[in-house]
């Protein structure tokens, strides 16, 4: 089995207090508090803005050794560049985040695509070629990207296929197309509001055991509303099987945020 990193989709949810942060516990040392709990980390607001150099560098200081944060690039980049002209706007990206190279603490790359954002190849296989060194992942959310020709461009260029969980999207395929893979889950069909019930997250275990038989997995909930995702991550970690790469829960407190039960400092 290779490694699998179960984590979350950020960590600055005010929700999440009673579940992951206990009540009075500053939100300045969140993100260390989280780290005691989870190896890894989806950064969203990279997506919504350049990151600062300061802010990036705390991430390192608050965070242990071999924790990994996976960021999502620019919707500038993305939305608006539409992947067209976008070397200067990667090269101020990734100089905001140098910290986070510097560290070895910079996970993959997430490049998500909006629904109205049809499959265009030449558009692809240019921003394919303009790529910094490191793992990066690209989340279709049109289904017209789902073909063989574009599974093979990401191929050629080692970059991952996002599997991408969601009711409105099982059109998503679970595919490999490099020697990791990058799994979201963003919202459960079987549990109440889009938590996912144990069953849901018992099938997700196996599948994902399936994969690591080839694949590295790195997974992430996106479901941070009442703190399922914190939940659900938890428990989904639990399940997986044992072997070379298994991460356990970091904390012993880690069975107190499954049953709900307000944790300690």
């Amino acid at each position: 089995m290779k490694a699998a990193r179960v984590g979350c989709s950020g960590w600055q949810y005010r929700s999440w207090r009673g579940v992951l942060y206990p009540p009075g516990f500053p939100q300045r040392r969140w993100l260390e508090r989280y780290a005691q709990v989870f190896d890894t980390v989806e950064v969203n607001s990279t997506f919504y803005r350049l990151a600062s150099r300061d802010a990036v560098a705390g991430w390192v200081e608050q965070t242990p050794p071999d924790f990994i944060f996976a960021l999502k690039a620019s919707r500038y980049l993305i939305h608006m560049k539409k992947l067209a002209g976008i070397e200067e706007g990667i090269g101020r990206f990734y100089e905001r985040i140098e910290p986070l190279v510097e560290s070895g603490k910079l996970g993959p790359v997430l490049w998500q695509l909006p629904e109205w954002f049809t499959r265009d190849d030449d558009r692809l296989a240019g921003a394919l070629e303009l790529l910094p060194p490191g793992r990066h992942c690209f989340e279709f959310r049109h289904p017209s990207w789902f073909v063989p020709e574009v599974l093979d461009l990401l191929r050629e260029h080692g970059v991952a296929l996002v599997i991408g969980d969601h009711p409105e999207r099982r059109f998503q395929p679970i595919e490999l197309t490099t020697d990791w893979t990058f799994i979201r889950f963003h919202y459960g069909a079987r549990g109440r509001r889009g938590n996912y019930s144990h069953t849901e997250l018992a099938e997700w275990a196996t599948r994902i055991d399936a994969l690591r038989r080839k694949a590295e997995v790195f997974a992430y909930f996106n479901n941070d509303w009442e703190g399922f995702a914190v939940r659900n991550a938890i428990t989904l970690r639990e399940m997986l099987a044992p072997g070379d790469g298994h991460r356990p829960g970091r904390g012993p407190a880690a069975a107190g945020i499954v049953a709900g039960r307000q944790m300690h400092a």
